[in-house]
């Protein structure tokens, strides 16, 4: 393991969590809510000091962190004068508010990344071509490597991933290809091939290819500050629709549960990422965010979509759910959270090791 995406992965991982936390924290203090500690990792508790009547501090576990306000178990026993700073004397409007600003939290760290990225550039595949394939329509009409593609029709190309969204528009069997060699340009008419591919949630779909594959030259995108609000916002709803529907589809079971990942895949992906160089890094740092975010909306009681479906419910029924039942759904939560990141665990290793040979003698 490279020691320095090590510590970009842990800086990275509390980054997450303090601006997580951070939400809940802020909007707590703007209902007056009194906050007992604020805490990045849970567990044993390595350093802390006390600012005020809050206790801060970093523990042993660091896969998450909490905020511990008056009042927030259900049958804890509250003074009547610190009633009115009580999480759990509070309306379920403000309960909502608190446990939705975490992940809100979460996404809005995403945006602010995705802008600055715009602004300060971020890398893209450049048009040329790296490798033509054998027996493609490339092929055949004379598209070499090295060929710098700069028109599809009369689309121009400006990024390699240019030249397949030129492909989908194409409305003629034929298209029309514009390129750049040894400082000369030449116009070809290919006729591209249609082929089964699978989309990120792997599932099938037609597109049409000219059997090329992309060099390893990139080019940096720099947006104005802004088209870069633009950007960002399109990028984070999009990064954050792909998240909901990778779930759903998880759930309804189009895709196969394999792909769900743990810690180590994450920090695997963080190391190729870094190593990519500092940009890669903090573009998957707003994914990972994204994911964190979206995941705790979750309807599972003891995640922050819980809590919100407690006090939703309440407003519905117009009572107060028992402690008992939120107890025993918090435990429930808590299983169901456990196994799926046992299960999470189970597929990064077997990524690793291949468990499957064993099991299947393959």
């Amino acid at each position: 393991m490279n020691i320095i995406s090590f510590i970009y992965f842990l800086i990275a991982l509390a980054l997450l969590i303090l601006v997580h936390e951070f939400g809940h924290f802020l909007v707590a203090r703007l209902f007056n809510i009194k906050i007992i500690t604020f805490s990045i990792g849970f567990g044993k508790k390595l350093f802390r000091f006390n600012r005020g009547e809050t206790e801060y501090a970093i523990s042993a576990v660091p896969m998450g962190g909490y905020v511990k306000l008056l009042g927030e178990s259900p049958d804890e026993e509250v003074s009547e004068e610190d009633k009115e700073r009580s999480f759990s004397h509070k309306p379920p409007y403000v309960r909502i508010l608190i446990a939705l600003a975490g992940p809100m939290f979460n996404i809005f760290l995403a945006l602010v990344v995705f802008y600055l990225v715009s602004i300060i550039g971020y890398n893209v595949p450049s048009a040329r071509v790296g490798k033509v394939a054998d027996n493609t329509p490339a092929q055949a009409a004379g598209i070499k490597a090295g060929d710098v593609i700069t028109k599809i029709d009369d689309k121009a190309v400006g990024e390699f991933t240019d030249i397949a969204l030129g492909m989908d528009q194409a409305k003629e069997d034929t298209v029309r290809v514009a390129l750049e060699r040894d400082g000369q340009t030449i116009e070809l008419t290919v006729k591209p091939m249609a082929i089964e591919d699978k989309n990120i949630f792997g599932e099938s779909y037609k597109r049409k290819i000219l059997g090329i594959e992309r060099s390893e030259e990139v080019i940096k995108r720099r947006q104005s500050p802004d088209k870069a609000v633009g950007m960002a916002f399109y990028m984070t709803y999009e990064f954050s629709r792909i998240t909901v529907v990778g779930i759903v589809k998880i759930i309804q079971g189009t895709i196969s549960p394999k792909n769900i990942g743990g810690p180590v895949l994450i920090f695997q992906e963080a190391s190729k990422r870094a190593k990519k160089g500092l940009g890669d890094f903090v573009f998957f740092f707003a994914l990972i965010s994204i994911n964190l975010g979206i995941i705790n909306l979750l309807p599972i009681p003891i995640l922050d979509g819980g809590h919100i479906l407690f006090n939703l419910i309440e407003i519905v029924i117009r009572r107060r759910i028992s402690p008992r039942i939120q107890e025993v759904a918090q435990t429930v939560g808590l299983v169901v959270l456990l196994l799926i990141m046992v299960f999470a665990f189970y597929n990064d290793f077997d990524r690793i090791f291949n468990f499957s040979k064993y099991f299947h003698g393959k």
